[in-house]
């Protein structure tokens, strides 16, 4: 199995911006929708924001306002623009399937929110 790759993670001060990329591995995205999931130290992986075909964008309540989801007309890329961003956003970010998502998880990007 092919994971998706992650970009663009990086360190950042509260307040600040970034914007993450994940590159499709399969056109099972298409179907299954896309989706950006983040796990800190010690707490457990959690959806962050899904994009499923003809739904509205879904996003954790910890996010909404200040996340958008994306994606390209042929499911191959998709992009989690994040602002305002806070200390509390710390944590590795990885795309997967917005349903029945992989069971292997990809390296992720590193997201650091700190001054």
């Amino acid at each position: 199995q092919v994971q998706p790759v992650e970009s663009g993670g990086g360190l950042v001060q509260p307040g600040g911006s970034l914007t993450l990329s994940c590159a499709a591995s399969t056109s099972l995205f298409s179907s299954r929708g896309m989706g950006w999931y983040r796990q800190a130290p010690g707490n457990q992986r959690e959806l962050v924001a899904r994009i499923m075909p003809g739904l509205s964008p879904h996003y954790a309540d910890s996010v909404k306002g200040r996340f958008t989801i994306s994606n390209n007309r042929n499911w191959s890329t998709m992009y989690l623009q994040m602002d305002s961003l806070k200390p509390e956003d710390t944590a590795v970010y990885y795309c997967n399937t917005g349903s029945q998502p992989f069971n292997s998880w990809g390296q992720g990007t590193q997201v650091t929110v700190s001054s």
